[in-house]
Order: C-alpha cells, then sequence, then structure tokens
C-alpha cells in the first residue's frame, strides 16, 4: 500500500512542478527509482503528472488570452515571457522540448497556450521533452547513485 501512495505522491509532485507552484519533481522520482531499481513505471508516472500540469498551465494561458482580447486590456509581459515568445517565434514547435527548464519551461507553455497552438502538437512536443527528462534523470540514479 505505500508503493501506492509513493507513486501518487511523484504523481502529485510532479503536476504541481509543471504548474506556477515553485516545486521541483526529481526528489521522489529519484526515490522510487533508487528504492524500487526500476525506470519505466516511474518515468511514466512522473512524466503523466507532469503533462497533465502543463496542459493545466496551457489552458489557462489559452482562457485568459481570450478574456484579455474581449477586453481589450493589453497583458502585462515579463521578460522571461519575451525571451520565450522569442524562442517560440524561432524555434517553432519543438522548442516546447524545453518545457521542462524552470521558469523558462512555464513560459513556453503559457505562449502555446495563449497563441492557441493545437492541443495534440502540444502534448506530443511536451510529453517528448519531460519524458525524455525522466528518463535521462531514472537512468542517471540507476546507474550512478
Amino acid at each position: 500500500m505505500s508503493l501506492v501512495y509513493s507513486y501518487g505522491a511523484l504523481f502529485f509532485w510532479s503536476f504541481l512542478a509543471a504548474t506556477a507552484v515553485p516545486l521541483s519533481s526529481e526528489p521522489p522520482l529519484i526515490f522510487l527509482v533508487r528504492t524500487e531499481g526500476v525506470v519505466v513505471l516511474p518515468v511514466l508516472v512522473g512524466t503523466a503528472g507532469n503533462v497533465l500540469g502543463a496542459c493545466t498551465t496551457y489552458w489557462i494561458a489559452r482562457r485568459a488570452t481570450t478574456a484579455l482580447v474581449e477586453s481589450r486590456e493589453p497583458p502585462k509581459v515579463s521578460k522571461g515571457h519575451k525571451r520565450a515568445a522569442r524562442l517560440f517565434n524561432r524555434y517553432g514547435q519543438p522548442v516546447l522540448l524545453l518545457s521542462w527548464v524552470p521558469i523558462l519551461g512555464d513560459a513556453l507553455v503559457a505562449i502555446a497556450g495563449a497563441t492557441k497552438l493545437r492541443f495534440a502538437h502540444f502534448c506530443f512536443w511536451v510529453s517528448l521533452g519531460k519524458g525524455l527528462r525522466y528518463l535521462a534523470i531514472a537512468l542517471a540514479t540507476l546507474n550512478f547513485f
């Protein structure tokens, strides 16, 4: 039963880490990989939670942009969002592979939502980026720690 709670905690922690909540999802992932000695299930659970958290940010940004356009109020844009917008404009959808990067990734996800990027494309790139990141962390944990 405690294993179920551990995976639940990984999912929840990963979900929150992909929203505006400043958390790191690596500790529960590393804990499960080290204690269970497996990679696939922790990577899948962590990736699922992190992608769903990013989807939440995507949809909030998409709705907020629609509301701002209707009210015609210009949104306040931070330097991080400006940098993310330049990256998005320069490299296109594959830049979402960096959605896991702290702060920058949140801005990229929000820009994808604000620009109404097709949700299927968003999910593909974000899932690939976040999944590869978790896989790299899990393999490093298993092989080096």
